[in-house]
């Protein structure tokens, strides 16, 4: 039976992509907590007897219905969010974040994510998004020559 997410006893890994299509990247809306409601980056936790790169491809697939491929490595973000007394995380994640590439399937939202679309990068910064979901997409922009 998988840990509960909230309340953990340890970080969780999770991954997520920034996925090109064209010049135009795919966010989900989050259908659960943390961040329920929330525009954000496909992915999810990673399982078990899973390589990292394996999540990340399972990942956005399941949430959006689409097969991508991994381009590089972005970055690693700590998320943490405290209980309201600040002394015990309620979730904790190590994120480890790549940039990917669009290959073939129709855009799907699962219960996962409450809808998905594909942004131009402009309107993706616009958004409300979390400062470091920003700061992601930036670097994978860059990396593309994009920004």
């Amino acid at each position: 039976m998988p840990e509960t997410r909230s309340n953990p006893s340890h970080p969780i890994i999770g991954v997520g992509a920034v996925v090109f299509k064209a010049n135009k990247i795919l966010l989900i809306q989050r259908s659960k907590e943390p961040k329920k409601g929330e525009w954000s980056l496909p992915g999810g936790a990673q399982e078990l007897g899973e390589t990292v790169e394996a999540a990340v491809l399972r990942e956005v697939e399941e949430e959006t219905g689409l097969k991508i491929k991994i381009t590089a490595f972005i970055d690693a973000i700590d998320f943490i969010e405290w209980n309201e007394t600040k002394t015990t995380p309620v979730f904790h994640y190590t994120l480890l974040d790549y940039s990917a590439e669009f290959i073939s399937g129709s855009l799907t939202p699962s219960s996962d994510a409450a809808d998905a679309r594909f942004f131009s990068i402009d309107e993706a910064l616009a958004l409300p998004l979390w400062d470091e979901t920003k700061r992601v997409i930036k670097l994978a922009a860059s990396q593309k020559k994009l920004m």
